[in-house]
C-alpha cells in the first residue's frame, strides 16, 4: 500500500533541491508541450511518488510502489482492466479441468527486452523461487490454493513441489489444492509475474537493483532510476500490445512532502500530486482538484477478553457515540468517507453488478441517545458504574488526530467514559497488537486482493490478523464454506453474512472511515487506472489529450 512520508521544514527544503538539481526538473519534458510534427500533446507524463523503490525483484517486493512499478515494465498471465477484474495478458487461453483442480495456460508469443522469449519455464522458475526463499508474499500462493504451497510454507516440502510445471515452452500447468474462486484474480498481483531464470542467476545478489539489472516484458521499460530521486519509463516497442500503449515517457520524481508536490505541480513540473488534509482548503475550488475512495479501512479494534470491552452493548455504544462524518469531513478533509461496515464501498461488486456496500448497507449506526441507553445497559451487566481505558495509536500526525477526536466524542457523549491516548511508534503499535496488551487500538487494513474475503477472514480464531481474541464458530465455519464455494453467486451471499456475523451480531470492532485521497491533476491526463489492491497505478492505457 501506498507510504505517506512526512518530514520536518528542514529536510522538505533539502529534498526540494536535490529534485531539483538531481531529477532536473528543469528539463523535464512539460505535457503541454508539442511533439515535432504532430499537432497531438507529447504524450510526457510527469508524476511524483513519496519514496524510492526497494527493490524491483517480483519475488520480494512488497510495498505498493514497487508493486506500481513491475506491473507497468512486467506482464504476467492477467492484469487488471479499469474495473480492476482480471483479463488475460500473457496467456491466450486458460483451461480448467472438470474438476477446477488443474488449470492448462497457452502463452502468446512475447519477449523479454534482451530479446529472448518469455516462456512457461519463467513462470515455474519465478513462483518457485517465491516459495524457495519464502518471500513476503509466498502466502498469496496459499490464498490462490496452489498445491502444496502451504506444506512449502510449514516447511513441510520442498519448493520443488509446487504445484506449477511448465508443459512445454508456450504451455504452463498450474494445479490446485482444490476450487478456488480466488485464483484468477489473484494471479494479476504482482507476486505472480515470471522473470529470466538466466538473467536472474547471471545478476545474482544486484538483479533487480537498478534499472539496467532487470528485465522487462511489459507496457514500458525503465531507462533510469537515481535511488531517493527518481525514474524513467519509456514505452516497450517490444511489447506485444505495444499499439495499445498511448505514452511515450512517464517520469517519476520522489517527492516526500505534500507541500514540494503541490510546488511542482504549481510550476508545471509534474501533473498529478496527492494533497495532506492542510492544503485541501487552499484547493478544494480548483477545477484539477479531485478526491477518490481508496480500499483501505481504519477502525477501532477491541480487547475482547477485557471485562467491559468484551460487552456488545458497549461496543455498540462506542460505535454509535461517535460522529464519523465530522471526523472525514472536518478533521481528515482528505477524500476519507465514513463507514459502517468492514467492506469499503465502490470496489467490490456481486455477479449481478451491485456493490457490496450497497447491498449490505450500515451497521451500528443511531442516535447519541440510543447509544447512550446501550452504554448505560452494558455498564450495568458488567457492573460498573464508569470505565477508563486507554487506546493504542500509532505517533504519526494523522494517527493522533482521529485520537483525539474519539477520545473527545466518546468522552462528551459516554457518561463516565475516560479514554488514555498511548502513542508509540507504528512498528510498537502492531507488536502491541500481536500480543492483544490493549484496551482500544486504532488499526488501518489494506487489501491484499481484489474480493471482499481479505476483509471478512481476518476474523478467524488465531489468525494473524485477528489481533483481538475474537471469536465466533459461526464466522469460522462459513470462511471455509466461502473458501469452497464455486457458485459466485452463492458465495456473495456468504461474503455478505460473514459481514452480518462480525458487526450485526457481535459488533466485533467499530469501523470509522474509507480512506481517501484528495489530489491535483491536469484534466488533460486521461485513463491512468487506480486500482484498489496490489499495483495501485497502471498507466498501459494512459494518454495526455488537449
Amino acid at each position: 500500500m501506498r507510504r505517506k512520508l512526512k518530514n520536518s521544514a528542514f529536510i522538505l527544503c533539502m529534498v526540494f533541491a536535490l529534485i531539483l538539481s538531481g531529477c532536473n526538473f528543469s528539463s523535464s519534458e512539460k505535457t503541454d508541450e508539442k511533439t515535432e510534427g504532430n499537432k497531438d500533446a507529447s504524450q510526457v507524463l510527469n508524476i511524483t511518488e513519496p519514496a524510492d523503490v526497494p527493490t524491483l525483484d517480483s519475488t520480494k517486493a512488497h510495498d505498493g510502489i514497487a508493486f506500481t512499478v513491475l506491473n507497468n515494465v512486467n506482464e504476467g498471465l492477467y492484469r487488471q482492466d479499469e474495473n480492476n477484474l482480471p483479463i488475460k495478458a500473457l496467456a491466450t487461453e486458460h483451461v480448467e479441468s472438470d474438476d477446477k483442480i488443474t488449470h492448462t495456460f497457452t502463452l502468446r508469443d512475447s519477449n523479454w527486452s534482451n530479446g529472448d522469449p518469455v516462456t512457461a519455464q519463467d513462470f515455474e522458475f519465478a513462483w518457485k523461487r517465491v516459495m524457495k526463499e519464502n518471500s513476503a508474499y509466498g502466502f498469496m500462493f496459499v490464498t490462490a490454493g496452489i498445491k502444496n504451497a502451504e506444506s512449502i510454507l510449514n516447511e513441510e516440502k520442498d519448493s520443488d513441489e509446487l504445484g506449477i510445471k511448465a508443459i512445454d515452452e508456450k504451455t504452463l500447468e498450474v494445479t490446485l489444492e482444490g476450487p478456488n474462486p480466488l485464483f484468477q484474480t489473484l494471479l494479476t498481483f504482482p507476486t505472480f509475474l515470471p522473470q529470466n531464470q538466466k538473467f536472474v542467476e547471471e545478476q545474482g545478489d544486484q538483479y533487480a537493483l537498478e534499472y539496467d539489472n532487470i528485465l522487462f516484458n511489459g507496457p514500458y521499460k525503465l531507462v533510469e532510476w537515481t535511488h531517493e530521486q527518481g525514474w524513467k519509463y519509456e514505452k516497450n516497442e517490444k511489447y506485444w500490445d505495444a499499439d495499445a500503449v498511448k505514452l511515450d515517457k512517464i517520469n517519476v520524481f520522489v517527492v516526500k512532502d505534500p507541500s514540494t508536490g503541490t510546488n511542482l505541480y504549481e510550476t508545471e513540473k509534474v501533473d498529478r500530486v496527492e494533497l495532506s488534509s492542510a492544503l485541501v482548503d487552499q484547493y478544494k475550488d480548483d477545477e484539477n482538484f479531485q478526491t477518490m475512495k481508496e480500499s483501505g479501512l481504519v477502525f477501532l479494534r477491541f480487547n475482547h477478553n477485557h471485562p467491559v470491552l468484551g460487552n456488545k452493548d458497549i461496543r455498540r455504544a462506542i460505535n454509535m457515540a461517535i460522529d464519523k462524518k465530522s471526523l472525514t469531513d472536518v478533521i481528515l478533509k482528505d477524500g476519507s468517507t465514513p463507514l459502517n461496515g468492514v467492506v469499503p464501498g465502490g470496489f467490490y461488486n456481486s455477479p449481478d453488478n451491485k456493490d457490496f456496500r450497497e447491498i449490505n448497507g450500515d451497521f451500528n449506526t443511531g442516535t447519541i441517545e440510543e447509544a447512550q441507553k446501550l452504554w448505560e445497559q452494558g455498564l450495568k451487566e458488567t457492573g460498573q458504574k464508569d470505565l477508563t481505558v486507554s487506546i493504542n495509536i500509532a505517533d504519526s500526525d494523522d494517527h493522533k488526530k482521529v485520537a483525539e477526536y474519539i477520545q473527545a466524542q466518546l468522552e462528551d457523549n459516554l457518561p463516565g467514559f475516560k479514554l488514555d491516548i498511548k502513542a508509540v511508534p507504528f512498528a510498537q503499535r502492531l507488536v502491541i497488537e500481536k500480543a492483544i496488551e490493549f484496551d482500544l487500538s486504532l488499526s488501518s487494513w489494506g487489501p491484499d486482493y481484489s474480493d471482499p474475503m481479505t476483509y471478512l477472514d481476518m476474523w478467524l480464531k488465531d489468525g494473524s490478523a485477528n489481533r483481538m481474541d475474537y471469536y465466533n464458530p459461526k464466522l469460522d465455519a462459513l470462511v471455509t464454506e466461502a473458501r469452497n464455494e464455486t457458485d459466485l453467486a452463492k458465495r456473495y451471499v456468504m461474503l455478505l453474512n460473514l459481514e452480518k456475523i462480525l458487526l450485526e451480531e457481535d459488533a466485533a470492532i467499530a469501523p470509522l472511515y474509507q480512506e481517501g485521497e484528495s489530489i491535483l491533476i491536469r484534466k488533460k491526463i486521461k485513463d491512468v487506472l487506480v486500482h484498489p489492491t496490489g499495483a495501485e497505478f497502471s498507466f498501459k492505457w494512459a494518454s495526455i489529450e488537449e
